[in-house]
């Protein structure tokens, strides 16, 4: 089963969502890209997911463009606002979902309101995903 997880820059949302999906099959092919990839994941969702037990430290933001010649079980958006902030995938895909969520990136505030936002999507993520998997991909 191959999935492809898209948004913007590829820096927390779709990051946090490949490595979830990995944590909860390692034989599934996972990847995740961007349209405007960012020059590095964000150090806050690297902080969130090492909290989580899962390092994604050593990943780095890809462009979609790389995986446009594959063919995909699924491509799935994880940008809230699909319509303006994320790709529309050409390549070939059997299933294209949407599941969005909030861009942590985005937040204001202390670092503790900044940080306790990112725990709350990246929590919301492993939600959504896990039950996405249990319904869709589990063997």
């Amino acid at each position: 089963m191959k999935i492809l997880i898209l948004c913007t820059g590829n820096s927390c949302r779709s990051q946090m969502a490949e490595a979830f999906l990995h944590s909860f099959d390692n034989r599934l092919t996972v990847c995740s890209a961007g349209t405007e990839p960012a020059e590095k994941v964000n150090e806050k969702a690297i902080q969130v997911m090492c909290e989580a037990g899962i390092d994604i430290s050593r990943n780095i933001p890809k462009s979609v463009s790389q995986y446009l010649s594959e063919t995909w079980d699924y491509v799935i958006t994880v940008c809230a606002d699909a319509d303006r902030n994320c790709p529309i995938f050409s390549g070939k895909v059997k299933h294209r979902l949407h599941i969005g969520f909030d861009d942590p990136a985005k937040v204001t505030g202390s670092e503790e309101f900044v940080l306790n936002e990112f725990r709350r999507i990246r929590d919301e993520i492993k939600e959504k995903f896990y039950l996405f998997y249990q319904e869709n991909l589990q063997l």
